[in-house]
């Protein structure tokens, strides 16, 4: 039980400016509400108390109560309950919470609660006394300002108060339109003082261009709904140093009405007196509303017209160019490696770079020409009143020779090209979408080629662009169903020992239209779009699978090559993936080669070799496909764990007994690899010339036509079994 305060409880007599109040004390132990009784009485207080919260709800109701003691932790309803049910209820009674919980959360609950006061009990009584008196002044304060706020608004002194006050101009016109009564508010609006405009004609504040329409609403005779209301009118100031727009004028909406006088001939008789009104500045709000019209229509990086804006102007120029029987021009820009200076400095110098090419673009245009920026590194232009298509051609070039020079980034020099595409009105169509989509096409076209130039739309463009889509769209629908798919593996062979050692396990496409298609035709969409990655995941499931039967037939020294794609490596759980899919199969790790690409040890290497270290610890093998064909990265083979390096078809093409270039190469690549400890595989061996000096330059693992072309999975099977290679008289054929 909470031990009462040991203090003198004689009454005590308070301000008189406390009297006069009703207090309800609300406490679940009778000695306590006993002591705060005696310790709070005074002369015109009532004081009332409740032993719990139901009780104190029903006295509340009553909404007489001026002041509540209120302690928390009652037996029935919580007090934080209790001042959220008067919040509902609308009750505004004030409240102390005098509460025998010391922390410091109760406190700020209570407060946020609509507490005015915490007190806690084991503080001074004296604390308790002066917070009641504190707070009943409080109270019986607001009430007085209430009701005097009441009285001001029927008299006159408030009313002049409003009108001195106001943010707008409140202004009286005699009968020729001047001024007799204007507010304090035209100083610090116009910069006029009332004693300056007093007897001065209206047309002083008003703008020159604005005299005629103003003339309607300052001699306004009419009252009532035909009076005028919001006229928008350009008010001059009188000095530049009021505001500080252009022209020294703000915009002010206008609303006037006249003034009568009854005539001593009868009430039904009215004499015209003048003209009131109040002129309210909008300068601001029209402001913000040409910043939010410029803000919809423009991109707020580079300040050029976005999308929005530009189709809109391109339609403009068409309906122009149909009329004049004139051409037009529309290019598509990307800026080639823009992703690499985000990547590397981060977005805000991307920003930079985004600003600084818009500047020199623009420089490259003409009056009438519009740029714009579509989104992300991509700009549009509108190039109106072509003679020929050479005009645009033209302009490109300048663009092209403009960004030759560098670009400072992050305090560097930084190169950039970019890839221009060119549709023209009527050749390449005659809608907005349609040549903004053909200048697109275009522009993609030229990064295929190498990026770094222009290119004009051409027809036969579109139906490559569009069979793109269908084939990336047949991809994925492939992937979902994933029988449309086959694996087909060409046989790796030491020659000297006469053995199948492996094999690579090469994807298929069966299309329903365009028939068996090889990986080159849809690995670079898969890898572009993303789909990569599910693509690897059915070859990973299906070759593992196919190896674990042969090995059930005793095939086990079977080594299978799997390509995996660089998206694979930007995936974290790459070494996850591939051992819990080996645990699911029953492969041994070291029964498989992870075939990656050059160009992986160039990009992001530490990352990659961090990857390759981890695949190794795995117990997996790792070879390097293509080797030789992208980058000098000899230097790497000592820093990435490899086993092995495939040197790619290529050189082994061109090598014959006459070319000692090749041979060179080959020869060197070959002693470098063993000096690593490497195992060296030549890939595209179709003659038996080819295989011949290839076991002289210290490379006897070969893989090729002239052993067998990729094979599905029994014929490969009847390959193995058969123990022999074919016929070696020249190159099989698919």
């Amino acid at each position: 039980m909470q031990a009462i305060p040991n203090v003198d409880f004689s009454p005590q007599i308070p301000e008189p400016t406390t009297s006069g109040s009703t207090l309800l004390i609300v406490d679940d132990e009778e000695r306590i509400r006993t002591a705060y009784r005696q310790l709070l009485a005074a002369e015109g207080r009532k004081i009332e108390d409740c032993g719990s919260g139901s009780e104190a709800l029903r006295r509340l109701e009553r909404r007489d109560v001026d002041l509540l003691i209120l302690d928390l932790n009652l037996p029935d309803i919580h007090g934080l309950e209790i001042m959220e049910w008067m919040v509902t209820k609308h009750i505004a009674t004030a409240v102390v919470v005098f509460s025998g919980d010391e922390s410091i959360d109760s406190a700020i609950r209570a407060l946020r609660h609509g507490a005015l006061e915490f007190v806690r009990k084991h503080g001074s009584p004296q604390e308790l006394i002066d917070t009641v008196d504190r707070v009943l002044h409080r109270c019986r304060i607001e009430r007085e300002h209430a009701l005097m706020t009441v009285r001001l608004e029927n008299s006159e002194r408030l009313h002049r108060f409003l009108v001195e006050q106001s943010p707008d101009i409140i202004y009286t016109l005699d009968k020729k339109g001047h001024f007799i009564f204007v507010n304090g508010r035209v100083h610090g609006l116009l910069g006029y003082t009332r004693e300056e405009l007093l007897g001065k004609h209206y047309s002083t504040i008003v703008h020159p261009d604005d005299q005629e329409h103003a003339r309607f609403a300052f001699n306004e005779r009419r009252i009532g709904d035909r009076a005028s209301t919001n006229v928008e009118i350009r008010l001059q100031t009188k000095t530049h140093r009021v505001r500080h727009f252009e022209n020294r004028t703000i915009v002010a909406i206008l609303s006037a009405q006249g003034l009568y006088a009854a005539a001593h001939d009868g009430p039904a008789t009215r004499h015209f007196m003048g003209t009131s009104g109040v002129a309210r500045d909008i300068t601001d709000r029209k402001k913000a509303e040409e910043t939010i019209a410029f803000q919809a229509f423009h991109d707020l990086l580079t300040g050029l017209p976005n999308r929005v804006l530009f189709k809109d102007r391109l339609a403009v120029a068409l309906t122009q160019a149909r009329r004049k029987g004139k051409r037009l021009g529309v290019m598509f820009i990307d800026i080639d490696r823009f992703k690499l200076v985000n990547d590397t400095y981060g977005h805000h110098e991307g920003d930079e770079l985004l600003k600084s090419f818009a500047q020199r673009a623009r420089s490259c245009l003409r009056s009438g020409d519009t740029l714009a920026r579509q989104g992300g590194d991509e700009f549009t232009v509108l190039l109106p009143d072509l003679t020929s298509g050479e005009d645009a051609a033209v302009i490109a070039a300048k663009v092209l020779a403009e960004v030759k020079r560098p670009f400072r980034i992050a305090g560097l020099d930084f190169f950039t090209t970019v890839s221009i595409g060119i549709s023209l009105f009527p050749d390449s169509g005659e809608t907005p979408e349609t040549l903004l989509r053909n200048a697109d096409i275009a522009m993609y076209q030229i990064k295929g080629r190498g990026k770094n130039g222009y290119l004009q739309y051409a027809p036969e463009m579109h139906s490559g662009h569009s069979m793109r889509i269908t084939l990336e769209s047949d991809l994925r629908a492939a992937l979902e169903g994933g029988d449309q798919f086959e694996l087909h593996y060409q046989p790796q062979i030491r020659f000297s020992q006469g053995l199948t050692i492996g094999m690579e396990a090469l994807i298929r496409w069966r299309h329903p239209q365009h028939g068996l298609m090889a990986p080159d035709t849809f690995i670079p969409l898969a890898e572009e779009t993303g789909l990569i990655v599910a693509l690897s995941d059915w070859v990973l499931d299906r070759a593992l699978g196919q190896l674990a039967v042969w090995r059930r037939q005793g095939f086990t020294s079977l080594q299978l090559a799997i390509n995996l794609s660089p998206k694979d490596f930007e995936r974290n759980d790459l070494p996850e993936r591939l051992v819990g899919r080996l645990a699911a199969h029953a492969i041994p790790a070291d029964a498989i080669d992870i075939e990656i690409t050059e160009n992986l040890l160039m990009k992001e290497a530490e990352k990659n070799i961090d990857i390759v270290k981890q695949l190794r610890g795995c117990g997996l093998r790792v070879a390097i496909d293509d080797f030789g064909t992208r980058y000098s990265s000899l230097n790497y083979l000592r820093r990435f764990p490899i086993n092995s390096i495939k040197i790619d078809q290529s050189f082994v093409r061109d090598l014959n007994p006459q070319n000692q270039s090749s041979t060179a190469i080959i020869h060197a690549i070959s002693c470098i690899a063993h000096s690593f400890g490497l195992r060296v595989l030549a890939e595209g061996v179709e003659t038996e010339a080819q295989r011949k000096l290839l076991s002289t330059l210290d490379c006897d693992d070969m893989q090729g036509f002239l052993f067998s072309r990729p094979l599905a999975a029994a014929e490969f099977e009847d390959f193995l079994t058969a123990g022999a290679f074919p016929s070696r008289e020249g190159p099989r054929v698919c």
